[in-house]
């Protein structure tokens, strides 16, 4: 049995939604839709792709892998039909594009890095620095546009800015964490837990506010610039992290599993934006190259 886009494209509705009412929804079609083709997934591939419980669907170990198949797959469908359905852009000229270190490993290698095709005879320059030294940047001049986590500007009137990705954050945990096993998790709980804080692009500041607000402080056990080492203590069962979904990937470079839940207060999403100075008018190549990054970030993160 062949599968088909479809079928990805359902199967990647339950595993970010976690239900089958949710993910028929997203996919505008009906319930039984969605629950036929994910038993028709499962009968091919031979193997089951999510545990059934009473709140709904939980990714299998297999499950968990599929993911980044099933949007690999969507991925370079959605990137065919744009490919199709546009020519290469004749702009030509130079723009220059600061992010900070957040977008460059995780958006830089996948959308900047395929603008090359789609405008040949624009030279893209990609800067990466603090996201202090970017703004300063745009408004000097010296750099064009910006991909930043815009919750954390400045509020200088003179930038502009265009949120593309509103990425939640969630808790990440070894599969066999307690907290796995609660029907809610909320910052109470998690502040009984060791916890591995990611010291990158700004999050300090970013967690210190929503536990503040709720008067708490985690319990820090490790604090780490490394992305990939946050990910393997988890995975190691050394303490729990809340972090976007764009960072999120469900093995750490042992090969250990991680998974997500969500955290019943509320916490902010990681808001990533095009950024630019209003003072430098209309500029054609920034205008296009925004309608690309738009389409490819949308791809790409399935928002």
């Amino acid at each position: 049995m062949q599968l088909t886009l479809r079928q990805f494209e359902y199967f990647l509705a339950l595993a970010e939604t976690g239900q089958v009412s949710k993910a028929a929804l997203r996919c505008n079609v009906s319930q039984s839709s969605v629950t036929v083709a994910l038993r028709g997934m499962e009968q091919a591939l031979g193997v089951p792709l999510f545990v059934r419980h009473s709140k709904g669907l939980r990714l299998t170990e297999t499950g968990e892998r599929f993911v980044s198949h099933a949007r690999n797959v969507t991925n370079a469908a959605s990137r065919a039909i744009e490919d199709i359905r546009s020519a290469p852009s004749d702009v030509s000229g130079r723009l220059r594009i600061g992010v900070t270190e957040t977008i460059s490993a995780y958006l830089v290698p996948s959308v900047l890095a395929t603008a090359g095709q789609r405008f040949p005879n624009l030279r893209i320059q990609v800067v990466e620095s603090d996201r202090p030294s970017i703004e300063r940047a745009l408004l000097d001049g010296s750099i064009d546009l910006a991909l930043l986590i815009v919750s954390n500007l400045t509020g200088n009137d003179a930038l502009e800015y265009d949120i593309m990705l509103k990425s939640p954050r969630r808790l990440w945990t070894h599969p066999d964490h307690p907290l796995q096993q609660r029907s809610k998790v909320g910052l109470h709980d998690i502040v009984q837990y060791d916890y591995i804080l990611l010291d990158m692009d700004e999050h300090i500041d970013t967690m210190e506010k929503y536990w503040r607000r709720h008067r708490l402080r985690p319990n820090i056990y490790f604090q780490s610039k490394s992305l990939e080492a946050v990910r393997s203590l988890v995975a190691f069962q050394k303490g729990v992290a809340i972090l976007s979904d764009l960072v999120y990937r469900p093995w750490s470079l042992e090969g250990r599993r991680i998974l997500r839940c969500n955290v019943s207060e509320v916490v902010p999403t990681m808001d990533i934006g095009a950024v630019w100075h209003k003072g430098a008018g209309q500029c054609k190549n920034r205008e296009i190259v925004l309608r690309y990054l738009h389409a490819s970030i949308k791809a790409l993160t399935h928002e």
